[in-house]
């Protein structure tokens, strides 16, 4: 009944994801106070609310900073500039790979809701598509939404699997691989007919570019964790593409080495704390917090979210843009605030479900019903609700429980059947209602939904071929151990 209301709240048009989290949220503990399958009281359902408040806590900075940091570190204009002639059919191509593969990815990992969408579409202009090519561009921003929002679901994922968030990254970073691959190809079609046709030579050098950015970012993931290594790894990429693709004179060169210094001063300090050994000890070890068993811990010296609010202070300070700092505040909050409180709800959610031991026993009524092909329906059903509710949260706060209980039930490999749902709760994020919309009203085209749908229609089509395929892979695998 929960995961019934909250879809049903979505789908009808009439009630934000806010609205369907909060009424899924109150019929999640009516049921689990009347109908849970072992007892379940008042005090009980206190504990997972306040389990639930403290898992959302944790992603909160993540968000806030995120957007704060780069509302400030941008202002007023985009990574690469814009002003200058039109490129050649060449230079085209390059600015246009660099929007959707790199820039755009590296701006959504730093906030988040589709501030990529924004970046990449600032860029794409400038070649002067049409409007469902800039639509379709754009949307491409988010192909790793894995690391979005400086992996703010990644690591609520792992809190509701109670597993370690880089090892979730790693493992769910292989399916994110083959979507990728997938797109590259549809990307090289939507780029030929857009006008920007490219030989062979440069489709391979597209496709090296890539193929080196994810192997960078999934190298940085496992020495960093998922919330700092977009930045760490697609910072430097996208500085070599620049120099490689503009060839920049001096004094172009030191404009945006000046415009890039705050990303490359945090990056920098947010490896230190990974990597040196005593520093990371220190800052672990200085006010943390861990109130619930099983629940992440916050140590806010070593939080990679109050170091972004630090950074944008800092930037604003040197900027001499301290007066208006309440208004960015004001701006990132309102940016943030739908999202931050839909994951408090999404996360108590998911405590409820969890601790009355109703997930438990959804999965193993799935399983004694449908057998392991029940992992394999639940793949597809994460896949096309978190696409609605624009939002990996949501679908991991209805299912992660329900499938983690369900792979132990099957026997499946359990953080291969962990990865699959966080990957398949984000995977169709690109085809989002709500993000369709957001790039809509930022090309001026609104009302062109339907054919922002049609183009997209093959990147979701193959999207899904790969999550079934990785579905059932993973029920074969169980069944051969």
């Amino acid at each position: 009944m929960p995961a019934f209301v909250v879809i049903g709240a979505i789908m009808s048009g009439k009630a934000s994801t806010l609205v369907a989290s909060m009424l899924g949220l109150g019929v999640s503990v009516a049921v689990a106070l009347t109908a849970a399958p072992h007892s379940f009281q008042l005090a009980d359902a206190a504990v997972s609310l306040a389990r639930g408040i403290w898992i959302g806590w944790v992603v909160v900075p993540y968000i806030l900073g995120g957007v704060l940091f780069w509302q400030i570190a941008m202002r007023p204009d985009a990574a690469l500039p814009a002003a200058g002639a039109l490129p050649d059919v060449r230079a085209g191509r390059r600015l246009l790979f660099a929007a959707c593969f790199l820039i755009g990815p590296f701006a959504e990992a730093a906030t988040g809701f589709g501030v990529g969408i924004i970046g990449t579409m600032a860029l794409v202009r400038r070649l002067q598509v049409g409007p469902v090519h800039l639509l379709v561009f754009s949307l491409l921003s988010q192909t790793m939404i894995l690391w979005g929002a400086m992996g703010s679901g990644t690591i609520m994922a792992a809190a509701l699997a109670r597993t370690d968030p880089t090892t979730l990254a790693v493992h769910a970073s292989v399916l994110v691989v083959a979507f990728n691959i997938a797109w590259l190809a549809l990307y090289w079609r939507l780029a030929d007919q857009a006008g920007f046709t490219a030989g062979w030579r440069e489709r391979l050098r597209e496709a090296l570019w890539l193929g080196a950015s994810l192997a960078l970012v999934i190298t940085a993931t496992a020495l960093l964790g998922p919330e700092t290594a977009m930045l760490a790894a697609y910072g430097p990429m996208i500085a070599l593409r620049y120099l490689v693709d503009e060839r920049p004179n001096r004094r172009a060169l030191g404009r945006m080495l000046r415009r890039m210094l705050p990303f490359g001063v945090l990056i920098g300090w947010l490896a230190a704390t990974r990597l040196f050994a005593p520093l990371e000890g220190f800052l672990l070890a200085a006010g943390r917090l861990q109130p619930f068993a099983g629940t992440p811990a916050w140590a806010p010296l070593f939080h990679a979210g109050t170091w972004l609010v630090v950074a944008a202070i800092l930037t604003g300070l040197l900027r001499g843009q301290a007066r208006i700092f309440p208004t960015d505040v004001r701006a990132a909050w309102t940016t943030g605030r739908l999202a931050i409180l839909s994951i408090f709800t999404f996360s108590a959610m998911a405590e409820i479900l969890a601790g009355s031991g109703i997930a438990t026993g959804l999965a193993q009524g799935l399983f004694l019903t449908l057998g392991r092909t029940a992992v394999v329906l639940m793949s597809v059903v994460s896949a096309v609700y978190g696409a609605l509710a624009n939002s990996s949260n949501a679908a991991n706060g209805l299912f992660m429980a329900a499938q983690v209980n369900l792979a132990v039930e099957a026997g499946l490999h359990l953080a291969a059947a962990i990865a699959l749902q966080h990957a398949a709760a984000l995977s169709l994020n690109l085809v989002s209602p709500v993000r369709i919309a957001i790039a809509c009203s930022l090309a001026g085209t609104p009302g062109r939904e339907r054919e922002a749908y049609r183009a997209m229609l093959p990147f979701a089509l193959v999207t899904i071929a790969l999550l079934l395929t990785a579905a059932i892979l993973v029920v074969a695998w169980g069944a051969g151990r």
